[in-house]
């Protein structure tokens, strides 16, 4: 069994943990850090889905890294691009070296005497185990399963014959083309696969319970490509980069405090791009607020032009149950499907399915508070990253990566081993995550909560954001610096569980 010590642990070699590991070159070159990576690619999110237009749906001014110019041609962008860009990062911060790939963390294990985490991993191809220590562990797993999507129960699903998939594990023989298919959901990836499914296939429907709000915005920046033609990337990058941060706070304000003109706006522009006569209000008018759920982008409007086109259709109903030749809808109707590709999200997991251990006491992340949305109270030398829910994920996990950079060089600066978060004083809590999608309302109760003030409580607002992680201060009322053997297990914790002598190293 290999056991060996680094400074910095980063689990996750996905957007966020290239990430985190390049800061660390940059900004702690004294530290020694490796990367755990239960698969077998760099990527995340961008390696593991394959299914037709894969996209991002936030800008790559705002979704790629602060200091990695984002030079291809769209911005928004396919995912093969994407994935090439965190592999090129990785390259040019010689990341590729530290990562361990196919290795699966865990379980983590604090000791307050030694200042140290045991982290133990298993091997994904030999079930090996392997045991590392370290001094800092910095989990970018994001939050979601990568093994299992949601599915639904579908009723009479075993009586379809035709094909039925999950785009978080596309099936890489499966041919659309002339095929009927039907997507079920209506969240970013089935508004990404039915335009895109629709260019080949007979026909595509998006089957949906209810609307949801969704945006056309151009897949190129005008303004990049104008700054393109005079500016170096290094300089165009951070002014593309502000404008778009700049322009989506002011959208996702402008949705908290005035709903209904947002959505007023949001209508008539779906109306301009959809047929005469076309049932809008069934179909595009979600109950819910603006951004009480994520915004759909179609990049050029490529969703409401496959329906002017007739190659797409929505149909706004719920399924009463799966027949041999497709779906049988509530209201009596049926769709023919040779597929049926279902939509309907994610399963979250906190920490990847890492668990934790201070001290002897099992840390329920339940019961913990976020201290800055990025570390955890009671949990010492420990950070996490979940990117915004509002913008794109970097812009947080760049906020975050280079704060755990700071937060090294502090405790190099005064001698100290240990920083601790803090519980608030007060007793209020509200979730971390603050959407309304099925997704986070089915496994936000897992995550840690936040508090009713700073610094346990963000606003999803990056440029707030930036002068409190950037500029301000490391020393507050939310953390404890100290020395290995100098503090008492902090309270907070759920009791040990009961454990067989083997399962206590």
């Amino acid at each position: 069994m290999a056991s060996d010590h680094v400074d910095v642990l980063i689990i996750g070699a996905g957007l966020s943990g290239i990430g985190a590991a390049c800061h660390l070159s940059r900004d702690c070159p004294d530290k020694t850090y490796a990367v755990l990576e239960a698969r077998e690619a760099v990527g995340g999110t961008w390696d593991l889905f394959r299914y037709p237009g894969i996209r991002s749906d936030s800008d790559m001014f705002t979704l790629g890294y602060s200091f990695k110019p984002w030079t291809a041609p769209k911005a928004i962008a396919d995912g093969t691009t994407i994935r090439e860009y965190v592999r090129e990062t990785a390259r040019e911060y010689d990341v590729q070296r530290h990562i361990r790939f196919g290795h699966r963390a865990l379980r983590a294990v604090w000791d307050s005497a030694t200042a140290r985490w045991t982290v133990h991993a298993q091997r994904t191809d030999t079930t090996e185990a392997v045991v590392l220590t370290c001094s800092f562990l910095f989990a970018c797993t994001g939050y979601y399963r990568y093994d299992e999507g949601y599915t639904p129960s579908l009723p009479g699903v075993d009586a379809y014959t035709g094909r039925l998939v999950h785009p978080q594990h596309w099936p890489a023989d499966l041919d659309h083309t002339g095929k009927r298919v039907v997507v079920i959901g209506s969240g970013a990836t089935a508004v990404t696969l039915v335009p895109a499914m629709a260019q080949r296939a007979a026909h595509v429907t998006m089957l949906q319970r209810s609307p949801t709000y969704v945006i056309a915005l151009p897949s190129r920046d005008r303004l990049a490509d104008a700054l393109r033609r005079w500016l170096p990337a290094k300089a165009a990058y951070p002014v593309v980069r502000w404008k778009n941060v700049l322009l989506s706070t002011v959208t996702f304000q402008l949705s908290r405090r005035a709903p209904g003109l947002v959505k007023r706006r949001l209508r008539r522009a779906a109306q301009g791009r959809l047929p005469v006569g076309y049932d809008l209000d069934r179909h595009f008018s979600p109950r819910y607020d603006p951004w009480d759920q994520r915004l759909c982008v179609a990049p050029d409007g490529d969703l409401f032009a496959a329906v002017r086109q007739g190659t797409a259709s929505v149909v706004t109903d719920t399924v009463d149950t799966f027949t041999a030749q497709g779906v049988r809808l509530t209201s009596g109707a049926e769709l023919p499907a040779d597929i049926v590709v279902t939509a309907t999200g994610l399963n979250l997991l906190a920490l990847g399915g890492l668990t934790l251990r201070v001290d002897g006491v099992d840390v329920d992340l339940a019961s913990t508070v976020a201290y800055k949305g990025m570390m955890v109270s009671g949990v010492p030398n420990f950070a996490l990253t979940i990117g915004y829910t509002n913008a794109s994920w970097t812009l947080k996990a760049d906020l975050v990566a280079g704060y755990v950079c700071r937060l090294l060089r502090h405790l190099d600066r005064t001698d100290q081993q240990i920083v601790t978060p803090l519980p608030p004083p007060d007793a209020e809590r509200v979730p971390l995550i603050d959407l309304r999608s099925g997704y986070v309302l089915r496994a936000v109760d897992a995550l840690p909560k936040q508090g009713a003030t700073a610094p346990w409580r963000l606003h999803q607002n990056y440029p707030r954001d930036v002068l409190l992680m950037r500029h301000g201060r490391l020393t507050d009322k939310g953390v404890r610096f100290s020395r290995a053997g100098e503090v008492a297990a902090p309270a907070g914790l759920q009791r040990p569980a009961r454990t067989s002598p083997a399962a206590r190293h």
